[in-house]
């Protein structure tokens, strides 16, 4: 097959794959919808084949500078660690992983800072893809939970950990005190996630909204929190002593947008592995990691990272944070 012949294979995909992205919309339904979507993404094993072990995005620096994509991906671990305060904690700490995925920051945090981890998805198929990559000696169990209805008791676990869990949440007041209610007094809850621009009080203008629109649509979210919203909404539990602690990692995680349609590039074995169909599923993530990379630059999007520490005894709760600083058609 000549160069000529390869380039219209590859132009033809490309064209088929946005024609599929535009008339498949992946919008949240239910948590149902989720569980299917991360369901089909592990069974058919494209995602973990191109974003490897960590579905979540990578840690560049700061400044960011260039890195392996998949490297990037374990240093957001240890970064995240770093950044919660969480390296000098005892062994047998333990730790719940909401949103865990496959498991692969589980495996870190249980093989390298001795945690005693569980991890819960909504997917089933998640789970027993965690359970495979997971050798019996690592301290790491996974089940299938819902995260706006977790399944323990109060004050279960001593850390609290989530990556990129939130957009998924229907109800992030809901998510928040969930998250708390089941961390120990005195316990530490990690929480990194995609955020929008808090629009309380720069409101999305007439590009943004349409964008905002696809970056929901496309991948089951019912609406992203803003940074300053999400952080209310913890305090507003009664359940926070002193303030939650923010930060804004969007630069250094930015290069992952287009570090991830990159790996389509360089690991061309991904073509004949997954067949012309794997393929055009491939390609239609394009336009919205396009839109994400367009998102996260401009400050449409950023990036968020919380602290917070559980109070020891409940204090009154706050008014709760409504959808006002949340997206919304």
């Amino acid at each position: 097959m000549t160069l000529l012949n390869i380039f219209g294979v590859l132009l033809a995909l490309l064209g088929v794959g946005t024609v599929v992205y535009l008339l498949t919309p992946r919008r949240y339904e239910s948590s149902h919808s989720v569980a299917n979507s991360y369901d089909q993404w592990t069974e058919d094993g494209i995602l973990e084949f191109y974003w490897g072990e960590h579905i979540h995005l990578g840690h560049y620096g700061a400044p960011p500078r260039r890195k392996d994509f998949l490297t990037a991906k374990a240093d957001f671990v240890h970064e995240m660690v770093r950044w919660g305060g969480l390296a000098c904690l005892p062994v047998g700490t333990t730790l719940l992983d909401v949103g865990c995925g496959i498991g692969g920051s589980s495996r870190i945090l249980a093989q390298t800072y001795n945690f005693a981890v569980t991890g819960v998805t909504i997917s089933p198929n998640q789970v027993h893809r965690a359970q495979q990559l997971t050798p019996p000696e690592v301290s790491a169990r996974f089940q299938v939970d819902d995260a706006m209805a977790l399944s323990f008791p109060d004050a279960s676990f001593d850390v609290v950990w989530s990556v990129e869990a939130g957009p998924h949440m229907p109800d992030k007041a809901v998510f928040a005190r969930e998250l708390l209610r089941v961390l120990k007094p005195g316990g530490i809850l990690v929480v990194a996630d995609w955020n929008q621009r808090d629009d309380r009080k720069i409101p999305l203008n007439a590009w943004e909204k349409p964008v905002m629109r696809q970056l929901l649509d496309q991948w089951s979210h019912p609406a992203f929190a803003s940074i300053e919203g999400f952080a209310e909404q913890l305090e507003a539990t009664g359940l926070v002593a002193g303030q939650v602690v923010t930060a804004d990692w969007s630069k250094e995680t930015l290069p992952s947008w287009l570090d991830s349609i990159w790996q389509g590039v360089i690991r061309p074995q991904g073509m004949v592995r997954f067949g012309p169909a794997g393929i055009v599923k491939s390609v239609r993530e394009v336009p919205t990691l396009l839109l994400m990379r367009l998102a996260f630059g401009t400050g449409l999007c950023r990036f968020g990272m919380f602290r917070a520490v559980r109070a020891s005894s409940p204090a009154p709760p706050q008014a709760m944070v409504t959808t006002s600083d949340r997206y919304t058609s």
